[in-house]
Parts: structure tokens; sequence; C-alpha cells
């Protein structure tokens, strides 16, 4: 009887993994879609620079860093200068706080 509970268990645990790391993949995915609606994807790429940094660079210069979102929400929202060379990165003023947020996260998460 208890291999049975053992086996259930070990089922419901693979099933609530593979439901995760789809949840996952799909959040990714939409934040992927996010950055080229906002033409994010026109200076920037996940693992080489362009015009401005790889965002696995970005990620980590910020990693371990507790206010790494904030911060980069900041910097998407009003722009910045000199924290990667003398090229101005613009301001997204339209872009709401929480689809910064999205980004910033989906930034921060890129290896």
């Amino acid at each position: 009887m208890r291999m049975l509970t053992f086996a259930r268990a070990g089922v419901l645990v693979k099933t609530a993994l593979i439901v995760c790391a789809g949840f996952l993949a799909a959040q990714a995915q939409a934040n992927e879609a996010l950055a080229r609606k906002n033409d994010c994807l026109g200076c920037h790429a996940v693992a080489t620079k362009l015009v401005g940094p790889a965002y696995k660079d970005v990620a980590a210069k910020y990693a371990g860093q507790p206010d790494a979102q904030a911060n980069l929400v900041q910097s998407i929202r009003n722009g910045s200068v000199g924290k990667w060379g003398e090229l101005p990165m613009p301001a997204h003023p339209k872009l709401s706080e929480a689809d910064a947020k999205k980004l910033a996260a989906w930034v921060l998460a890129s290896k």
C-alpha cells in the first residue's frame, strides 16, 4: 500500500514540475514578446551586444543586488547614460510600471 502512495506522490511531483516548467516557458515567451513590442530588441539581444549591452551581461552586472529590478525599471522608463558607455538609452515613459517590471525581471533572468 505504501508503494502506491509513494508512486502517486512521484506522479504528482512530476506533473507539478511539468506544469511549472510550462508556465515559466510561457512567461519567458510573453516577456520576449513584450520586449519585441516595445522595440527593446532593436538595441539589445539576450546573448550578444548590439547597440546596448546583452541582457546576459546586464543580468551578470546586477546579480545579487537586492534593488536590481527597481534600478532596471527606472532605467527602462527614464532612460540612462554612462552605465554601459557614452551612448544613452532612451526613456520609455509610455511603458507601464507593470510592463517595465516584467521586462526587468526577464532581463535579470537572462543567462
